[in-house]
C-alpha cells in the first residue's frame, strides 16, 4: 500500500498547481485594470471552481477527477472528451512553463540567451525529461519534491517580491501605473482590455486537478475541502499583489514575458543595494517552477489512464510500473510536449509565441470545465441523499448560482480568446484568429480517433 500525503502536502500541491511567479508578467501587462479582471476572474470562475471541485470530491471520495465526475454524470464518451481536453491542453500549457525556465536560467548564466532559441529549446526539452523521469516513481515522491520546491520555490519568492513592491511604493519610488477611479475600472467596450481576462485566468487554471488525489490523502472528505479553502485564498491574494508588484516598477513596454520577474528582481533589488541576491531568486524560482511541472506531469496522466481503462485507448496504455504510474501515458506525453516546444523555433517572437500557446491551452480547459460545471448541477440533483462532508452554501440556488457564474466566466473567456492583445504583437487579427480556430480543430480531432478505437474493439470482441 503507498503512502498517504498530509493536508499540508495537499495544499501546496495546489499552490504549485496554480500560483507562480511565471503567471504575474501578463496580467501586469494591463496596467490598474489588472485588480478589476483579477476580482472579475475569482467571481466568475476560481471561486466557482474552487467550490464545485470541493463539493464533486466530498460526493465521491471513492474516485477523483474530472474523468469520474463526467462519467458518472453524462456517461464515458462525454467523460474521454473532458479528459482529453484537460490532457491536451497542458501538453500546449507545457512549453510556456518551460521557455520560463530556460529564460530564467539564462539570466543566471548570460541574460542573451534569452534570444538564443537553440539554448531554449535544450533547457527545455532537459528539464522535462528531467522531472519526466522523476514522476516514473511515484506520486508520493513527486508530492515530497513538490513541497519542497513550492516552499523555497513559490512561496518565499512571491512573498519577497510582494514585500519588495510594497517598499517600492511606500518609500517615494516612481510608480509606473496609478490606482485612481478611472484607471481601476476599464473600458469594457474595448476588446484589448478583454484581453487581460485570457492572462488572468489562465493564472487560475487546475484547481480541480487535487481531486485525483483524492485516494492519496488522509481523511478526504475532511481535508479536501479545507485544502482547497487555504490554497485558494492564497493563490488570490499573491496573484494580485504579486502582479501589481511587476506593474508598479516596470513600464509596459519592459515588461518581457519570459524573463519578466527577473527584470522587476533586478530593478528592486538594485534599487535597495541588494543586487547581489538576484542570483538566489532567480534560482529559486526555477526551483518552483520545476516542482509545478512535477505536480502538472502526474495528475492528467492519471486521468487519462481511467480513459484507457474503459476502453478508449490501447491496453499499452494501462499498464502501470512498480510505483503504481501509468508509465507509457507519461513517456508518450514527453514525446509530444518535445514536438510541440520545438515549435519555437519558427515563431519569430517570443511574446507573441508565449501568448498564442496561453491563449490556445486557456480555451481547450474553458471546454473542460464548461463539461464539469454542468456535470455538477445534474449530479448535485441526482444525487441527493449521498452523504457528503462539504456542500456550497445555498442548496440548490446555491449550486445553481456557482454553476451558472462558473459557465459564463468559461463562455466568456472562450470568445475573449480570438481577439489579439494590443500589447502583445501576434500580427493580424484575422489571422490569429484563424491560427487560434485552427489549433482548436486539430486539438479536438484525436477525441474522434478514440470513439472510433473503441467501437472498432467493441465489434472485434462480438
Amino acid at each position: 500500500m503507498h503512502k498517504k500525503i498530509s493536508l499540508f502536502s495537499l495544499v501546496l500541491l495546489i499552490v504549485a498547481a496554480i500560483d507562480s511567479i511565471r503567471n504575474l508578467p501578463m496580467p501586469a501587462l494591463f496596467g490598474s485594470a489588472l485588480i478589476f479582471f483579477f476580482l472579475l476572474s475569482a467571481v466568475l470562475f476560481f471561486i466557482p471552481t474552487s467550490l464545485v471541485a470541493a463539493e464533486l470530491s466530498a460526493t465521491f471520495p471513492e474516485k477523483g477527477g474530472v474523468y469520474h465526475w463526467v462519467k458518472t454524470a453524462f456517461g464515458e464518451k462525454w467523460a474521454m472528451g473532458a479528459i482529453w481536453l484537460q490532457w491536451i491542453n497542458t501538453m500546449v500549457w507545457y512549453p510556456t512553463i518551460l521557455s520560463f525556465i530556460a529564460g530564467t536560467a539564462a539570466y543566471l548564466i548570460d541574460p542573451e540567451l534569452v534570444q538564443n532559441k537553440g539554448f531554449l529549446i535544450g533547457c527545455v526539452l532537459g528539464v522535462f525529461w528531467g522531472v519526466t523521469l522523476l514522476n516514473l516513481k511515484g506520486i508520493y515522491l513527486s508530492s515530497k519534491l513538490t513541497t519542497i520546491c513550492t516552499l523555497i520555490g513559490v512561496v518565499f519568492p512571491m512573498l519577497f517580491l510582494i514585500v519588495l513592491g510594497a517598499i517600492w511604493v511606500f518609500s517615494g519610488h516612481p510608480i509606473q501605473i496609478h490606482l485612481n477611479k478611472e484607471t481601476l475600472i476599464p473600458s469594457l467596450r474595448e476588446t484589448s482590455n478583454w484581453a487581460s481576462l485570457i492572462a488572468i485566468m489562465a493564472s487560475f487554471l487546475g484547481i480541480e486537478l487535487a481531486g485525483v488525489h483524492v485516494n492519496d490523502i488522509h481523511k478526504p472528505q475532511h481535508n479536501f475541502p479545507k485544502a482547497l479553502l487555504y490554497s485558494s485564498t492564497f493563490i488570490l491574494l499573491s496573484m494580485i499583489l504579486g502582479s501589481l508588484a511587476i506593474a508598479f516598477v516596470l513600464p509596459e513596454k519592459e515588461i518581457n514575458l519570459v524573463a519578466g520577474v527577473i527584470q522587476v528582481l533586478h530593478n528592486m533589488l538594485q534599487a535597495f543595494g541588494l543586487e547581489p541576491l538576484a542570483p538566489v531568486l532567480a534560482a529559486l524560482i526555477v526551483v518552483g517552477t520545476v516542482g509545478q511541472i512535477t505536480n502538472w506531469l502526474i495528475s492528467p496522466a492519471k486521468g487519462l489512464m481511467h480513459a484507457a481503462e474503459f476502453g478508449y485507448m490501447p491496453p499499452l496504455f494501462m499498464r502501470k510500473n512498480k510505483y503504481g504510474v501509468a508509465a507509457n501515458i507519461l513517456l508518450s506525453q514527453g514525446v509530444v510536449v518535445s514536438l510541440v516546444c520545438l515549435v519555437v523555433l519558427l515563431v519569430p517572437g517570443v511574446n507573441a509565441f508565449y501568448w498564442f500557446l496561453t491563449a490556445l491551452s486557456t480555451e481547450l480547459y474553458m471546454m473542460m470545465y464548461v463539461l464539469m460545471f454542468l456535470a455538477a448541477l445534474y449530479l448535485h440533483h441526482r444525487y441527493v441523499n449521498r452523504p457528503k462532508v462539504f456542500k456550497i452554501p445555498g442548496r440548490h440556488v446555491g449550486m445553481w448560482m456557482t454553476c451558472l457564474l462558473g459557465l459564463v466566466g468559461c463562455l466568456l473567456t472562450i470568445i475573449v480568446s480570438f481577439f489579439p492583445p494590443e500589447a502583445i504583437d501576434v500580427g493580424s487579427s484575422v489571422r490569429y484568429t484563424f491560427m487560434i480556430a485552427s489549433a482548436n480543430v486539430i486539438s479536438l480531432l484525436p477525441v474522434l480517433f478514440f470513439f472510433y478505437y473503441k467501437k472498432n474493439k467493441s465489434l472485434q470482441n462480438n
